[in-house]
């Protein structure tokens, strides 16, 4: 029988160690790097507070860097569709990113879907619990209906897209995320103040 060629490679593979490592990298950038991890349907806000929390983050000093779920599917996942295994894909994909940006002292704010919660528990344990920010975008369906800009829960309840969470496809509430916001009822402003209270709180990236 010949050998599994994915065994082969393995066998052929050794980690690294880099002398420039996490900590040198978090000392030059004056803060620890960590991951913020957004969740919540289509419509709930992810990508619009994700990105203002990025600005105001910026505006303090803080290196950051926004993974969003529209443009990773653009270029990492391009060959991914959304299917439960292709969504558990996507999302492993994604939190092996981010945790490559959080070693380098970087905050990587990450914004998906990510209805499942097994896959949302995977990569808390790719980053781990000390590096790891669940925020749950809580606006319910009626209100990410209202802000369907692209059309797509029309389409969805019309049957043109298949599995399309929270309508064909179901979305797993996070069960004890560090934050929840509702977005359907706090504005952008406050929304993203509430945030940086915690991360002050939590993690000193007062700058």
């Amino acid at each position: 029988m010949n050998p599994d060629k994915s065994d082969i490679s393995k066998k052929n593979i050794k980690w690294h160690e880099i002398s420039i490592d996490r900590r040198k990298l978090e000392k030059m950038h004056g803060h620890k790097g960590m991951v913020l991890w957004f969740t919540g349907l289509s419509g709930s806000g992810k990508s619009t507070l994700a990105n203002a929390l990025n600005e105001a983050l910026h505006l303090r000093g803080i290196s950051t860097y926004v993974l969003d779920g529209d443009n990773i599917r653009h270029g990492l996942c391009k060959d991914l569709g959304f299917s439960d295994s292709d969504r558990e894909e996507n999302i492993r994909r994604i939190g092996e990113v981010a945790n490559l940006f959080m070693n380098a002292g970087i905050v990587a704010i990450t914004a998906f879907v990510s209805p499942f919660k097994v896959d949302r528990d995977k990569v808390r344990s790719i980053i781990g619990n000390n590096d790891f920010v669940e925020i749950y975008c809580a606006a319910n369906l009626s209100v990410c209906e209202k802000r369907d800009t692209k059309g797509l829960y029309k389409k969805a309840r019309l049957g043109e897209i298949k599995e399309f969470t929270g309508i064909s496809s179901p979305y797993e509430i996070p069960e004890n995320p560090e934050i929840t916001i509702d977005t359907g009822n706090i504005g952008l402003k406050d929304s993203v103040q509430e945030i940086i209270n915690y991360l002050d709180k939590r993690f000193d990236i007062e700058k």
